[in-house]
């Protein structure tokens, strides 16, 4: 309600732009009357271009009509009556109008909100910029200042077109005039016949009626002229002054905004202020077309009352500049609202939505335009850009490419949402050099045509997505996505499709992995000062460089995501990727908590734990695998009393997780005690851990898995005889994974090397280590059991 509140101490222009924002869709008085509920209610969760959220909008307009019923039911007393009727009649009125598209009844609800939230902090910014006492930052400025040149912009429309209606006047008046001396003229031709003494007395009068009139129209004529001029010199201010707010708002307002969205698609914040664009778009648009319209009046009356003088060449000057100046606004306005993914896979489905901003302003709806989607390749982009003809060739083919733009009358936007897309087939170019499929980028192209004031310009637009990588299978995502992020992280507004740096500064390459690495989490929680320097040492496999050092060094494309790190078989990205599937598939609950240290090395790890007190664990990535995290725990060395060693579990993959949780998993061994530095575990982790199993059902219970390190089993109190327990004295602890029922004897681990880290090079098939560690004791147990 608080929006509400202050939307009506608006003043001015802004007031009247919050009261254009209802009408019959939605009345003011429901915005009024159920202000708290509206505010309350989670209308962006709605996305309008999905169809199966067409239920959560259901839901709200139902809320709504039900809010409507009840506040109407509680109006007592004469004027309770009528508002009674009033919010009745509302409610019935909303509940026909949305009830087959309740999706609409959200998009007009958010447009309102989004709209008086802008309007709300505009009035808010130059309030507190007029007052001396705060400064508004450089964004609220540059707004007001684009608001501030529209409003002058309006007063030197308005002022030429009070001149052009004067100047029409009098050259109406001088046309009257002029035919009077036409008139006078005819009338002294007539006199001939005339008799010579009433001859003479009229044509003298007539003559001098007829100087009075000739000089008039002298002295009009130039003043005429003289308007004409000056009219055609404050078009020219005029024209100059909206080049110059077009210039502000497209090859800036504009260009950062789709800036934002790009930086969007690596994870950034969700780019906004697209209706403020627009906005801005249709006022451009409306005071270009009357200055157009103004234009052309006044050449109406230049060929109705010709004069001498420069007067039609400054006209057709200024024509021909406004056209040029409506004809950029309409080609670059022509956007993509939601991107194509960027990662496409053929034979998927995906979506896409284009916009013109300023299609309802110049009634381009009133024939609704059709767009196509074609993909084309960068070279194919390239010669676009260029204007050179491409034969309209594609790269692959797009099923359903064809759609209708809508014009939405609650938003004022018209648009075409493009929903079951599919590429069917991609057609490749040679690659260069070490290229692989994942580095090669094509883009989708939406194209239109369409009219604006009844066929009197026609525009052919076009407009290129953002870079996507073309993949056939799910192993491809992985390095199509490295490719993605490079081009968002590093690609210079205005460059040639599709140019990105060979190589960035290290600082660079980390605040984008930051914001992926936060975006995947969800979580304003991201890659810290120590993280990164992890991150750098790993990449440039050196541990010995100062951590400053790292801020002047380069990292190129081909370190990033081409060439494997020393003794792997997996490149620095891939590792890392591999990091964010696995902790956002299951772990990321925990790295909000801060229970994960993650970025650590062996050596550190130890050095950490070694301080501590026995039982102390922390959780770090593993370095020689892909997606995994392993357990690293201070105790005793049970081969040498009074020696503490430092002990690694095999590292843990997406694979385990989806068995027991790692919360289950962490419970399940009772060694582990304090989360480093000195954390309880049940503490940390007791909130995520599994309920116990329920009774037995039917007669049957249920079987439960747990983890074993049989090296830290603590001994059973009353163990059976068929099933001994041990401590196990092996110098490297081995874990046994899911599935094992039982405690059983110790097994020596050739997976593990001295400080249990997984070795795949020096190990046997995984899965038949696996089979051989469970087999043994269950083969124990079930035959203690069968005796």
């Amino acid at each position: 309600m608080a929006v509400w509140i202050q939307a009506q101490q608006l003043q001015g222009d802004a007031l009247h732009q919050m009261q254009s924002l209802y009408g019959q869709h939605f009345p003011i008085e429901v915005r009024h009357y159920l202000a708290q509920w509206i505010e309350g209610q989670l209308w962006d969760s709605v996305e309008l271009e999905n169809p199966q959220d067409e239920l959560k909008a259901k839901r709200l307009l139902d809320g709504l009509v039900q809010e409507l019923q009840r506040k109407a039911e509680h109006q007592v007393g004469e004027d309770g009556f009528l508002l009674k009727i009033k919010l009745g009649h509302y409610a019935s009125q909303l509940k026909s109008t949305y009830d087959r598209c309740p999706l609409e009844l959200v998009r007009c609800i958010k447009h309102i909100l989004h709209t008086e939230q802008r309007l709300v902090q505009e009035a808010t910014n130059a309030i507190g910029g007029g007052g001396g006492g705060g400064t508004m930052d450089s964004l609220s400025q540059r707004h007001q200042q684009i608001n501030q040149t529209f409003e002058e912009l309006r007063v030197a429309t308005q002022e030429t077109e009070n001149e052009l209606r004067k100047l029409q006047h009098n050259q109406e008046y001088f046309i009257i005039q002029y035919q009077e001396n036409l008139r006078i003229q005819a009338q002294l031709s007539s006199l001939s016949a005339v008799p010579a003494e009433e001859r003479a007395q009229r044509e003298t009068s007539l003559q001098a009626k007829r100087a009075t009139v000739e000089a008039w129209l002298t002295r009009e004529a130039n003043t005429l002229q003289k308007y004409r001029l000056d009219l055609a010199e404050k078009h020219q201010k005029t024209l100059g002054q909206l080049r110059k707010q077009q210039t502000l708002i497209l090859d800036e307002e504009l260009i950062q905004w789709k800036r934002r969205q790009q930086l969007a698609g690596n994870g950034g914040p969700t780019e906004g202020g697209l209706d403020v664009l627009q906005s801005w778009c249709e006022k451009l648009a409306d005071l270009i077309w009357q200055n157009r319209q103004q234009i052309r009046r006044a050449e109406h009356l230049t060929q109705q009352l010709p004069l001498p003088g420069p007067m039609e060449e400054l006209l057709t000057k200024l024509n021909s500049d406004i056209t040029d100046i409506i004809s950029a606004l309409v080609t670059s306005t022509f956007i993509i609202e939601k991107q194509p993914p960027q990662v496409l896979k053929t034979q998927t489905k995906f979506a896409a939505t284009v916009r013109l901003l300023v299609g309802g302003k110049l009634n381009v709806h009133m024939n609704p335009p059709q767009v196509k989607a074609v993909i084309v390749s960068e070279q194919q982009a390239k010669a676009l850009l260029k204007n050179e003809s491409t034969r309209n060739d594609s790269s692959g083919e797009i099923l359903n490419n064809n759609c209708v733009m809508e014009y939405h009358r609650t938003t004022g936007t018209l648009s075409a949402h493009f929903r079951n897309m599919s590429l069917k087939r991609i057609k490749r170019s040679d690659r260069r050099g070490a290229e692989s499929v994942t580095e090669e980028k094509f883009t989708v192209m939406f194209e239109s045509q369409f009219s604006v004031g009844g066929n009197e310009l026609v525009f052919h637009v076009k407009t290129l997505s953002l870079p996507v990588v073309v993949i056939v299978h799910g192993s491809q995502d992985n390095n199509a996505t490295a490719t993605v992020l490079w081009d968002n992280a590093f690609a210079e507004p205005g460059r040639v499709p599709f140019i990105v740096p060979d190589k960035v500064l290290w600082p660079q390459l980390c605040e984008a992995l930051d914001m992926k690495y936060k975006a995947e989490m969800h979580s304003a929680r991201g890659l810290s000062d120590d993280n990164l320097v992890f991150l750098a040492q790993k990449a440039f496999s050196s541990g010995s460089i100062n951590p400053d050092d790292y801020r002047n060094m380069t990292m190129s494309w081909a370190q990033f995501n081409r060439e494997s790190l020393p003794g792997r078989n997996f490149t620095f990205w891939q590792w890392f990727d591999g990091v964010m599937e696995l902790m956002k598939k299951h772990l990321k609950p925990h790295w909000n908590d801060g229970a994960i240290m993650g970025f650590v090395n062996k050596q550190q790890a130890q050095d950490m734990l070694m301080s501590k007190p026995n039982g102390t664990f922390l959780l770090r990535f593993s370095d020689s695998e892909i997606g995994g995290i392993t357990i690293a725990w201070v105790a005793e060395n049970p081969n040498k009393a009074g020696e503490r060693l430092v002990w690694n579990l095999m590292p843990y993959t997406t694979k385990d997780f989806s068995i027991r949780s790692l919360a289950d998993r962490i419970s399940d061994l009772n060694h582990l005690m304090f989360l480093y530095p000195d954390r309880p575990k049940d503490e940390v982790f007791s909130k995520y851990y599994t309920p116990p199993l329920s009774k037995a059902v039917d007669g049957y219970v249920k079987p439960q898995i747990k983890q074993v390190v049989p090296e830290f089993t603590t001994p059973n109190p009353e163990p059976s005889s068929g099933n001994p327990t041990y401590m196990d004295q092996a110098p490297s602890p081995s874990v046994a994974h899911p599935n094992n029922f039982a405690i059983f004897p110790p097994i020596s681990d050739p997976m593990m090397d001295a400080d249990g880290e997984f070795d795949l090079e020096d190990t046997m098939d995984v899965a038949r280590h696996v089979e051989e560690l469970l087999r043994r004791p269950m083969a124990n147990q079930w035959d203690g059991q069968q005796s």
